[in-house]
């Protein structure tokens, strides 16, 4: 058999996978939005973990401590002074019975599931969002703990959420990588 010359590598020079992840991140936007104006709807509730070294989060040096890298978070009974605006999101949560404030960029969210209706999103770093974290990663000193991979969100669970974990292999998480072309 003759050998067939490879087809020449294209570059995306539009960035598609940029693209994706900035409209997937709309969603997590949008939803968050929405529950901060009304209230979480039905038995929806998330899961959402973020990567606590990316800059702009803030959380109190006792949570970066115990996720140094990334952390989640439930967002379903006790939480308070829900906030999302065009680029980060805030919440009161309780750990271990102590009130913590956090604020984190949509950029740093690595993935968002709602477990009710087994709904995912997994976001990974690209290269824009490194760019974006090369600046001070601590903000103020408050920082969020780094959360599990969401096939594995055990104990960065706020209390009173004594909900079992979601691990239904039914679920539909959108991962990007499928999308995205080898460089």
């Amino acid at each position: 058999m003759a050998d067939t010359p490879d087809t020449p590598e294209v570059e995306d020079l539009i960035r598609y996978d940029v693209l994706a992840q900035e409209a997937l991140r709309g969603v997590v936007k949008k939803v968050l939005q929405e529950v901060a104006r009304t209230g979480l709807p039905g038995e929806h509730h998330f899961y959402i973990t973020f990567d606590t070294q990316f800059a702009g989060v803030r959380l109190s040096s006792r949570m970066r401590d115990k996720y140094p890298e990334e952390m989640t978070i439930v967002v379903q009974h006790q939480y308070w002074d829900l906030e999302a605006g065009d680029h980060s999101f805030s919440i009161g949560l309780s750990f271990d019975n102590v009130p913590e404030a956090l604020s984190v960029p949509f950029a740093a969210v690595r993935g968002f599931f709602d477990p009710s209706v087994q709904f995912g999103l997994q976001f990974e770093a690209t290269e824009d969002d490194q760019a974006e974290n090369d600046g001070d990663a601590e903000g103020d000193g408050s920082a969020l703990p780094s959360p599990p991979k969401l096939d594995k969100i055990t104990d960065a669970k706020s209390e009173a959420e004594d909900e079992p974990e979601p691990n239904d292999s039914s679920a539909d998480v959108v991962s990007l990588d499928a999308f995205r072309k080898n460089r």
